[in-house]
């Protein structure tokens, strides 16, 4: 009697979905059954010659045996139980400080007293987005994630630090359209006075990441070399005395200035460029320039761009002291440099 596997009916079209790593698909288990049921293959000889082991054909003849053509179809490998599963509460309380906090794996691991890497595959499994998709304000997703390329570390601190300016607009009195929305400022737009940009200078150290900013109202030559030298003084009072080489872009300020370049050899320290159109160079203080705008800029809707201003210091102090790097192993910058 036929068994009549030559017909595959569209009544299972579950049957002709093959697990991405099956070595057989599913007609060529049903070959092995034909070729086994009724033609009367020896079962040592179909296995040999479908390229597989002997046990992996008996158990598709006895999965045919019993459940028909059905039983060739996958199964799903996951396991009827998981006793070491994160418990469902600890998931909804990663999930909710993510969704309060909008802070990475690391920051939420020591918040929660988790290991991060728990953190990470709950936060994928829930399918979050990376922080880097995500608009700093309303935690969107907005853009679409990218893998980085080979980072590099500094041995000691001050050996190269990163300079680099972040401009962002300044927020008019009484608050800009993240306060109060597009819909209330877009009348407006074209009749308000213009208030230009707020220049954010900051200074990165390679090895420890401990960051220095200034807020000014230009990138201009006299003003980056003036912020250089009260970096390097701020760099000093936290223990790096010497400052060996400077990276910068290729800004006309950095490469043509004469007082920034003056200001470069009062520290006695050497001057790097990046190289053209490659901002990843300086990927210490780029990364940085997104922190800044992620957690203090753009992170609480100002109602004054002076108030913006005086929360930069505090902020920069705790990003210093207190906020947990991921490149440093859960540990804020000072941990990386000598008591003074």
């Amino acid at each position: 009697m036929g068994c009549g596997l030559s017909r595959v009916t569209a009544r299972n079209p579950e049957v002709l979905m093959p697990h991405a790593n099956a070595r057989l698909t599913v007609h060529g288990r049903l070959l092995l059954v034909q070729r086994v049921r009724e033609q009367g293959w020896a079962v040592a000889h179909a296995a040999k010659a479908m390229g597989i082991s002997r046990q992996c054909a008996h158990r598709w003849l006895a999965r045919y045996d019993q459940h028909g053509i059905a039983g060739l179809g996958e199964r799903s490998s996951r396991p009827r139980t998981c006793p070491g599963r994160t418990p469902s509460h600890v998931e909804q309380q990663i999930l909710a400080c993510r969704r309060e906090h909008r802070r990475g794996q690391d920051w939420i691991a020591g918040e929660l007293g988790l290991a991060p890497r728990t953190v990470s595959r709950v936060l994928r499994r829930a399918g979050v987005a990376y922080l880097a998709c995500l608009d700093p304000m309303t935690g969107q997703v907005i853009r679409s994630s990218k893998v980085t390329a080979t980072r590099y570390e500094r041995d000691g601190p001050g050996e190269l630090v990163h300079v680099d300016v972040k401009k962002i607009g300044k927020i008019p009195d009484g608050g800009g359209w993240r306060a109060h929305g597009r819909a209330a400022t877009t009348a407006d737009k074209n009749r308000r006075a213009k208030i230009g940009y707020d220049y954010v200078h900051s200074m990165v150290d390679d090895h420890s990441r401990l960051a220095y900013s200034e807020i000014h109202d230009d990138e201009k030559d006299h003003t980056c070399a003036g912020f250089l030298t009260r970096a390097a003084a701020y760099f000093a009072g936290h223990g790096i005395t010497r400052i060996e080489r400077v990276m910068t872009d290729n800004a006309l300020a950095y490469r043509h200035g004469r007082a920034f370049l003056d200001a470069i050899a009062a520290i006695g320290a050497r001057q790097k460029f990046i190289k053209p159109h490659c901002p990843w160079q300086n990927g210490k203080v780029e990364r940085f320039n997104r922190t800044l705008q992620t957690e203090w800029a753009y992170r609480h809707a100002f109602t004054s761009n002076q108030a913006r201003r005086d929360a930069l210091a505090p902020w920069l102090e705790s990003y210093n002291t207190e906020r947990r790097h991921s490149a440093l192993g859960g540990l804020p910058p000072t941990s990386r440099l000598s008591p003074t």
